[in-house]
């Protein structure tokens, strides 16, 4: 019962934190049109330029302030340098450019910090463990499950509660109206586009400590994220959240019994949703 409970938080810290990168994701492609495949690259970076702030500042806080900076400033440029071109090209197109992007952030991360593995302290309030009746968790993950869900909670009162959440919310079911409306639907979406790198980055520092920092570490949060995003809903900020507490659960959980069939599991349940419900758990016909 112990090692079901640990892996159960396990999962939920787990899920959270793929619904933080997903929902990026997910409001990105909504949004505009774009399938990212730099967003798994988006998370390396953060990562990384948090680590380094860390080792700086030796304040956790101002490593993660520092990550999701740095993502927020490359999606921008991103955006405006290069995404702006392709939104009206075919799909094919943005897959290839936004692939090439992700491969060329990681390259830069590997030329600077090298391929070596590296790791993240747990900040000085995140060490020991959590007694939860018979128990013992350890303490930061617990943490990492709350600031996850508490920064789910934030982008959640943006996106429903003011009206930058309406214009991004709007221009998720026709862009082409919000713009009718004299909305500066380009500016809208480089902050957008921010927005989703940012929660990418930001995702990538918190589950520093958790995990051993890779160049390649994006590509299978990138894979996970995608999952996720079907399972939920294409363009769906709560589908983002159920698909990814779903997704955790199942890789920590099946990991009890092989953790290689963890991502086995977790590739059945998408087909299943694919074939029984096309649009995902919480999306809309027209949006798979």
């Amino acid at each position: 019962m112990s090692l079901f409970l640990s892996q159960l938080f396990n999962g939920l810290a787990t899920g959270l934190l793929l619904a933080l990168i997903s929902t990026g994701l997910t409001i990105i492609y909504g949004t505009l049109g774009v399938i990212n495949f730099a967003h798994g690259a988006l998370f390396v970076v953060g990562a990384y330029a948090g680590y380094t702030v860390y080792g700086i500042t030796d304040s956790f806080v101002l490593a993660i302030a520092g990550g999701a900076a740095m993502s927020l400033a490359v999606g921008l440029i991103i955006e405006r340098g290069l995404m702006r071109q392709y939104y009206s090209r075919p799909p094919e197109d943005q897959i290839l450019v936004t692939f090439g992007i992700g491969i060329i952030l990681v390259e830069i991360v590997r030329s600077i910090y090298g391929g070596v593995s590296l790791s993240v302290d747990v900040p000085a309030w995140g060490q020991g463990v959590a007694h939860i009746g018979s128990l013992i968790y350890p303490l930061y993950r617990l943490q990492a499950l709350g600031i996850a869900a508490a920064t789910l909670l934030l982008l959640y009162f943006i996106l429903y509660r003011t009206s930058l959440g309406l214009i991004v919310r709007a221009g998720i079911e026709d862009a082409e109206m919000v713009n009718a409306l004299g909305i500066n639907v380009k500016r809208t979406f480089l902050l957008v586009f921010g927005i989703g790198a940012m929660a990418a980055g930001y995702a990538g520092m918190v589950d520093a400590p958790i995990v051993t920092l890779l160049p390649d570490m994006g590509h299978r949060v990138l894979v996970d994220s995608f999952v996720v995003v079907v399972i939920g809903g294409v363009g769906s900020f709560p589908g983002a959240i159920i698909g990814g507490i779903i997704a955790g659960v199942i890789l920590s959980l099946t990991s009890i019994v092989d953790p290689a069939y963890s991502h086995v599991m977790l590739f059945v349940v998408m087909a299943l949703v694919l074939i029984l419900r096309p649009q995902g758990l919480m999306g809309q016909e027209g949006r798979e």
